[in-house]
Parts: structure tokens; sequence; C-alpha cells
């Protein structure tokens, strides 16, 4: 059996750590956490000998770029891959960070399920050891279902069940995006029972719901770097697609386990 990946976090937020730690343990992995010193993380780093390190940019006694020179220089081998958090946006910061070392910057506040499958992602890249639970069975149904809570779209509309059956859909065959009044609306319509203008109208009026009610740092995670602030809300094409390539990517991820 292959080890399992080490992940280390230091952070002094108990909640934050205790929600991503269950994230990344989702997917195989062993994890740890210290307290936001960068002379402690640096202990932590020497004794624990974790693949991947989670840290904030400014810590008291040593900072990120501190720590990783530091581990870089020779003291830890192999050196563990460097994820960093930060709260502001400094392109001069982030350029320095990556020079240093750092493999990912993470933009706070961050969705905890997108930054988890962003270290899969990159540590998938690096290392095919990242192992899914044991004998977890992947529901589609249920990764769909939660995806809509955590975005916001009520569950008593008409629009949510519509969604619902769109995104799963589209995951399991991605061509219906570019065929979305001609093929996708008639399925779900004719499964539904109803026409294909209701289950659009219904489904862009689940989405303006989610955009109206919805928490802005879960939106932001999801849709932030694809939809321009001056549009909006997405389409309903853009909002189906975007999800289902999110949810393909977990898909493939959790395979390749």
């Amino acid at each position: 059996m292959e080890p399992k990946l080490k992940l280390l976090i230091s952070d002094d937020n108990r909640e934050f750590c205790s929600q991503f730690c269950a994230a990344m343990q989702s997917y195989g992995f062993e994890t740890a956490v210290v307290g936001c010193n960068g002379l402690n993380l640096l202990d932590r780093i020497k004794e624990y000998r974790p693949n991947v390190v989670l840290m904030n940019v400014f810590m008291p006694h040593l900072d990120a770029i501190g720590v990783m020179k530091t581990v870089l220089a020779g003291t830890v081998n192999p050196p563990p891959m460097f994820m960093i958090m930060v709260n502001t946006e400094n392109p001069l910061v982030e350029r320095e960070l990556v020079c240093s070392g750092a493999s990912y910057c993470f933009l706070r506040p961050f969705h905890v399920e997108m930054a988890a499958e962003r270290v899969v992602q990159l540590c998938g890249c690096q290392s095919p050891a990242v192992a899914a639970l044991p004998d977890a069975k992947v529901d589609l149904e249920l990764m769909v279902t939660e995806i809509l809570h955590q975005i916001g779209v009520p569950a008593h509309i008409k629009g949510y069940i519509y969604l619902r059956d769109s995104i799963m859909l589209a995951v399991e065959d991605n061509t219906v995006i570019s065929a979305i009044t001609k093929q996708l609306y008639p399925t779900i319509a004719k499964s539904n029972g109803t026409t294909s203008s209701r289950v659009e109208r219904a489904i862009r009026h689940a989405i303006e719901v989610a955009w109206d009610r919805g928490d802005v740092d879960v939106l932001n995670s999801f849709f932030g770097y694809t939809i321009h602030n001056s549009r909006g809300k997405p389409t309903n094409s853009e909002f189906i697609a975007m999800i289902a390539d999110r949810i393909r990517l977990r898909l493939k991820t959790l395979k390749n386990a």
C-alpha cells in the first residue's frame, strides 16, 4: 500500500484548520496542525516531514519566505510543496513567494473544498499516491446536491431540480453544453414532464436567487475568476458548465488515486 501524503497546516484559526484537515483527509491525506509561528513551523517541518505545507505569508519570528528559504537550503530532503495564504492581492509579494519556492498562493477568504481540490490537483501532478477513502463510492447526485447547497440554490424551487439534473447530464456528457437549447433543455424537460422553455426559465430564476441571496465568498470561490464583475451572474450554460467541470476534476482525482 502506498504511504499517505502528509499535509501540515500553520494557522491559529482552529475552525478553519479543522475544516481543511477534514477536507484533505477525505482525499486520503494525513494531516497535522501547528500554530502561526515561523520558527515553530520550521521545527515541525523537520520533525513531521510533510509532503505539503500550507502557511500564512506573514508569521511571527519568521515569514513564509524565510521558512521556504531555510527548508530549501537543505534542512529537509526532499523538501515539501509550499502553498501560501495571503490576505491581500499583491503581485510583487506573490512573485517573490513563487521565486522563493511557493507552488500556489490562496487569496483569503477562499472556499475550503475548492482549496482542497487545488492541493490534490497539484500533488497529483507530482505524486500519484493520493488515495481516496477505502471502498469510497462516488455519488454524483450527492456531490451536485452539496455544491448547490453551498452556492445557495433553494431546494424547494423547480429550478433546483432542473439544475441538478442538468449538471449531472453535463458531467456525463460535456457535449450537451454546446447544444443546451436543442439537447439539454429538451432532455431535462422530457424527464420531468414539462417544456424546454419552462426548464430554461426555472434554471435562470434559480441562478438569480442564488446570486441575490447566496454567500458572496462562496460564489466568488466558484465563479469569481471566470465571471467578470460587470457582467453580473453567469448564464445558464456558464453556470452548468463550470460546476460540471469542477465535479469532473474531482471525479478524475478520485479515479486516479
